[in-house]
């Protein structure tokens, strides 16, 4: 049987590589599929996407409506979900936030975000946004380079030690607008592709996952590798929170509520 060779990227994050690492790292049967793996941070692989590069990303759903004539978004492998959100931090309380939101310097995760998207939908009138890597935002509030910033993934679970506090979860923002989950990331496959292939990857990322979750709470070697200095009680907070039923199946919730992002990013960018 002849192989296939696909190229495959997804964040070093514990949640992607939790879901990603039975299948990349041949635990699993994936058949004639060999695939070549690119870690990097998701508003690279945002660009990444943006420019056609890669047969199979993760993805900010903030990028999907800009990808989707070149990519198909995959059922398996996402996340979202509730009380997952982004978290808007700064070093104390803003008060009358929303008026005061376009006289500050805002830390965002990347421009292609859903984080961004996110922030741009509760606080349309911000004129002063920093694009940066989501781990150097922290250290951008604390450093006075930004007066806030957006969080997301670990940073969550990290924030409060060193001394940020919360002034808006924009997650509960997407939900008390929506009242459905809100899509974080998903997985895209390059539309050149049949349709075949597309359910081989959405039942290959499935048994994968299965497998990780089988194993739970072991963390495997590949996890905690790419984890850089995380500790494993955050790692396995950070897959708690983002590894969920979604992961398998985007379901018809799931769907609904990326079908609502899609509507109001079409609204915010008319």
């Amino acid at each position: 049987m002849s192989k296939q060779k696909l190229s495959l990227g997804f964040s070093p994050c514990p949640n992607d590589t939790f879901i990603f690492d039975a299948l990349v790292n041949k635990k699993i049967d994936s058949g004639e599929l060999e695939f070549e793996v690119i870690l990097d941070d998701v508003e690279t692989l945002n660009r990444w996407a943006l420019a056609g590069q890669l047969d199979i990303s993760k993805v900010s759903y903030g990028v999907l409506p800009s990808i989707l004539h070149a990519y198909h978004l995959l059922d398996a492998g996402g996340a979202l979900g509730k009380g997952v959100g982004p978290l808007l931090i700064a070093t104390k309380a803003i008060p009358d936030l929303s008026s005061q939101i376009p006289n500050l310097a805002v830390a965002i995760p990347g421009e292609h975000t859903t984080a961004h998207f996110l922030f741009s939908l509760a606080f349309p009138s911000a004129a002063n946004k920093k694009f940066m890597v989501f781990s150097d935002i922290e250290d951008a509030v604390l450093s006075g380079k930004a007066d806030c910033g957006v969080i997301i993934h670990e940073n969550r679970f990290t924030y409060q030690q060193k001394g940020l506090v919360k002034l808006m979860d924009l997650g509960d923002f997407w939900e008390q607008q929506t009242g459905g989950p809100i899509p974080l990331g998903g997985i895209v496959m390059k539309k050149s592709f049949d349709e075949t292939l597309q359910q081989q990857m959405n039942t290959l990322i499935r048994e994968s996952l299965q497998y990780a979750f089988d194993r739970y709470p072991e963390l495997s070697d590949y996890v905690k590798q790419h984890s850089q200095e995380m500790d494993e009680h955050v790692m396995r907070k950070h897959i708690d929170l983002y590894v969920n039923n979604y992961s398998s199946t985007l379901g018809s919730d799931g769907r609904q509520a990326v079908d609502t992002m899609m509507q109001v990013y079409k609204q915010l960018h008319a």
